[in-house]
């Protein structure tokens, strides 16, 4: 899915979002410098697999958070985790490095990848790219949890 199809996905569905265009955005601090409403509901991502590549992971977590990936293994019982390759990424959620974000699932014909959300996002609203670093979506993190259950990946919260 690119960015119209995930707009497309949200209106099909009936889901209530705002979307914001804006430059291209690689970093926390590319987004941060937009100035977009709400600011603290800024989510990052993180996309991890596994020493074997058979279990690969999505981490999205408030954007000023510190992440240690030893202590988010503990947390998620995971084995050893590294970042996923850009070909990986490119191959799983069909987005490239800067623009990942949890509507990629959509693209994980496999549902394998298992999703993570920081529980600073229970009952609140998050900032998330439309599979395209060129926009953020603003949506409650109950309806991106709804959608990635009904698409078959695994999620849970995750205090971190």
């Amino acid at each position: 899915m690119n960015k119209q199809d995930v707009y497309n996905f949200l209106n099909e569905k009936n889901i209530e979002y705002k979307s914001v265009e804006h430059p291209a955005a690689y970093t926390v601090e590319d987004i941060v410098s937009f100035n977009l409403p709400n600011p603290e509901d800024g989510a990052k991502n993180l996309f991890l697999r596994d020493d074997k590549k058979r279990n690969y992971y999505l981490l999205v977590a408030k954007d000023d958070r510190q992440i240690n990936i030893k202590e988010f293994q503990q947390k998620a019982g995971t084995k050893h985790l590294s970042f996923a390759s850009e070909n990986d990424l490119m191959d799983k959620m069909g987005l490239i490095r800067g623009a990942v974000t949890p509507f990629g699932i959509l693209n994980d014909n496999d549902a394998m990848i298992q999703v993570y959300i920081d529980d600073y996002f229970v009952n609140r609203h998050m900032w998330i790219h439309p599979n395209d670093n060129t926009a953020s979506v603003y949506i409650k993190a109950e309806d991106l949890v709804n959608i990635i259950k009904e698409h078959g990946n695994s999620v849970e919260y995750i205090k971190l």
